[in-house]
């Protein structure tokens, strides 16, 4: 469960959470106090002044400035503490769970995690997770906001039983009268609001990904329009989140009002006790808001805790399965067996669409749906963990796919601790060398989203170098010279052949060149 991430991440930031808790308490108390003492300070110098001459010399009015000089230090010296330790708690705990929910998804079957929109999932690791600080500012502010509370209404005490009534009757209504407006209008207006949210960044992200095409063809005004459709339905939800915000703001203020003119009218105190029981009371009823925001802020993370669990569920207990001590690869085509010792080189051929490229990925663990049997050992590849799965074979797919990065972050994504002469290697044995020879930076390059600045026979090569880095008992290979000349192919099957000579790798290719399709031995057809 998300609450679960969020109390472990709360837990890590304990120090920075306590002591923003003791900062917080201080700076409101500190806040309280300074209004107060200005109030009774004014007034009473007020006071005397119009007394006139004598109760002028004899009104002390050095301690109080004294007083009043400390606690405004005080106070800023207390929020900058707060701001400090409890901004560092909820950066580093939000980064946590940001960090845990993507593992979730990693390890998710294939089956669950592909099936995501890039969309979706950016705008739950984003927006949603930023909800979740609510629980974190709970933690900091609850216990500060009770002691000033408390310490507001022991000043209104002061003036009397009478004041403190009314004071409490304020507050209280102004929770109750933003509960029920939150029950009746927040709620439906922020899972609109997340639901119009997702849909725009979804279709944002499907638009991005064809963006040469949309340049080239002009379509950059469709764009806008399909855009600010999708757009509508979130801007008409958040006018209904501020004007039902604008709404609450607008009781609460006032009550504010009333509670601090009932205070004044009630008391019989004296003069200086009378406005420091109004200014402490204006204080408390500043409280109060506080706490009415962040109860209002749990209507936000609620749903947005709904919508993290259901997209990154917790994992549960993975069923074991024995992993083949072989690495021998069996495929059942047409109810024969083939079985595919380690160190082989095999061709997958048939039509367009037989199921070539599905039974790479099935072996590579991004799919299970495989059309033909296909074991590992004595298992079937789709019993098998993901991660025994993984450390047998490097994938080099058709549709290369790149991270927002430079050429040596996609690289280092075949395996920790790779140097930079290893890279050089991979990328001449690719035939992509002068490529990136050829980019400002070399391999600090950065490539843009999904390798924007390479083209797709560029990438792909790319996609080789790294399959190459990996180290993998077994290469699959998904057409990888489509799109090349034939000079570029040759060369590149030349440096495949003598690199599988030499390190007695496996591979199972997928191709329909004569060129590629000479590296191996054997041809097996859907």
């Amino acid at each position: 469960m998300i609450d679960d991430l969020v109390h472990a991440a709360r837990r890590g930031q304990r120090r920075a959470i306590l002591l923003g808790m003791a900062s917080a308490a201080l700076a409101a108390l500190a806040a309280v106090a300074l209004l107060a003492m200005s109030g009774w300070f004014l007034t009473g110098a007020a006071i005397a002044g119009l007394a006139g001459a004598a109760a002028v010399k004899a009104f002390n009015y050095l301690v109080p400035s004294a007083a009043i000089r400390a606690l405004a230090i005080l106070r800023t010296l207390s929020r900058y503490g707060e701001r400090l330790f409890s901004h560092q708690a909820m950066l580093f705990a939000l980064a946590e769970v940001r960090t845990r929910l993507f593992a979730r998804l990693v390890a998710a079957p294939p089956s669950a995690a592909l099936i995501r929109a890039r969309g979706d999932v950016a705008a739950r690791l984003g927006e949603d997770v930023q909800t979740l600080e609510e629980a974190l500012l709970r933690t900091t502010l609850v216990p500060s906001g009770v002691a000033t509370l408390t310490g507001s209404c022991a000043l209104v005490l002061l003036a009397g039983i009478v004041p403190a009534v009314i004071l409490f009757v304020a507050a209280i209504g102004s929770a109750l009268v933003a509960r029920t407006i939150g029950a009746r209008s927040i709620a439906p207006a922020l899972a609109a609001e997340s639901a119009a949210l997702g849909r725009l960044k979804q279709r944002y992200v499907g638009m991005a990904s064809g963006g040469d095409d949309l340049i080239v063809y002009g379509l950059g005004s469709d764009v806008r329009a399909a855009l600010a459709d999708a757009g509508t339905p979130l801007h008409t939800a958040r006018v209904a989140l501020a004007r039902t915000d604008a709404a609450i703001g607008v009781v609460h203020w006032a009550l504010t009002g009333g509670a601090v003119a009932g205070v004044i009218a009630a008391s019989t105190a004296s003069p200086p006790l009378v406005a420091l029981a109004a200014l402490a009371a204006a204080a408390a009823m500043e409280i109060a808001g506080a706490f009415i925001r962040l109860d209002l802020q749990r209507w936000r993370s609620r749903g947005a805790r709904a919508r993290l669990d259901a997209m990154f569920p917790e994992p549960g207990t993975p069923r074991e399965y024995p992993v083949p001590s072989d690495r021998k690869i069996e495929i059942t085509l047409h109810g024969a067996r083939h079985l595919i010792e380690p160190g082989s080189r095999v061709a997958l051929t048939g039509a367009s669409g037989s199921g070539k490229t599905r039974i790479l990925e099935t072996l590579a663990g991004l799919r299970d749906d495989a059309p033909e049997p296909v074991a590992i050992g004595d298992v079937p590849a789709a019993r098998l963990p993901l991660a025994a799965r993984r450390i047998l074979f490097a994938l080099a797919a058709q549709d290369a796919a790149m991270i927002a990065g430079s050429v040596a972050d996609n690289l280092s994504l075949a395996r920790p601790g790779l140097g930079r002469a290893a890279m050089a290697e991979a990328l001449s044995l690719a035939c992509v060398d002068d490529v990136v020879a050829a980019l400002p930076g070399g391999l600090n390059c950065w490539l843009g989203d999904d390798g924007a600045r390479l083209s797709g026979g560029q990438r792909k090569r790319l996609s080789l170098a790294r399959a190459l880095l990996a180290g993998r008992p077994w290469l699959l290979l998904d057409e990888p010279s489509e799109g090349l000349d034939a000079p570029t192919e040759a060369r590149l099957a030349g440096n495949l052949g003598t690199w599988l000579e030499r390190t007695g790798t496996g591979l199972i290719l997928v191709s329909h060149r004569p060129a590629m399709l000479g590296l191996v031995s054997r041809r097996l057809r859907l």
